[in-house]
């Protein structure tokens, strides 16, 4: 068999996403416990690029399960408000998938909220998306990857559509 052709990226945004301080839920008991439940609250941010632009609104969060000292699982769920034509006034609500892991040095700073290298950390994540323009169904028929960093007041992360 023929290899077949490796997919491109379309970088189609960049965000930048305001957070506060986690809350932290505890360990998790019971037949899926798997790790130390934290919720960290996002109150708002900015979303810039090629194919989209507007703001991130106060009101998602991130509910993460931090598997051990070198690993979290995320699942980001947050609202979008676009901005500028052709899609100004519209919505995009979002989840984000991702996996952050790195030395249990640099997770022991991210927690205390300290800053960490960027190129120190493994962040990486699978957005999808829920629309209800039809000139946005785009998000809805294609795949996304990410890639993101962890600040103490806010996380970063650019998406790629896969072509």
């Amino acid at each position: 068999m023929t290899s077949l052709p490796a997919p491109e990226l379309e970088h189609i945004a960049d965000l930048t996403v305001q957070v506060a301080a986690p809350v932290e839920a505890g360990q998790i008991t019971g037949l899926n416990s798997r790790g130390r439940r934290r919720i960290i609250p996002i109150t708002g941010g900015v979303l810039s690029g090629p194919r989209l632009r507007g703001r991130v609104l106060p009101g998602g969060a991130d509910f993460q399960l931090v598997v051990s000292g070198t690993t979290t699982d995320l699942d980001a769920r947050y609202l979008l408000a676009l901005e500028g034509a052709p899609h100004e006034g519209e919505h995009i609500f979002v989840q984000n998938h991702a996996l952050r892991r790195g030395s249990a040095a640099d997770i022991a700073k991210l927690v205390r909220g300290e800053p960490v290298d960027p190129t120190a950390i493994y962040f990486r994540c699978v957005p999808t998306f829920e629309v209800s323009s039809p000139t946005l169904a785009w998000l809805t028929e294609s795949l996304f990857l990410g890639t993101g960093a962890r600040y103490p007041d806010r996380v970063e992360m650019s998406f790629f559509r896969i072509a």
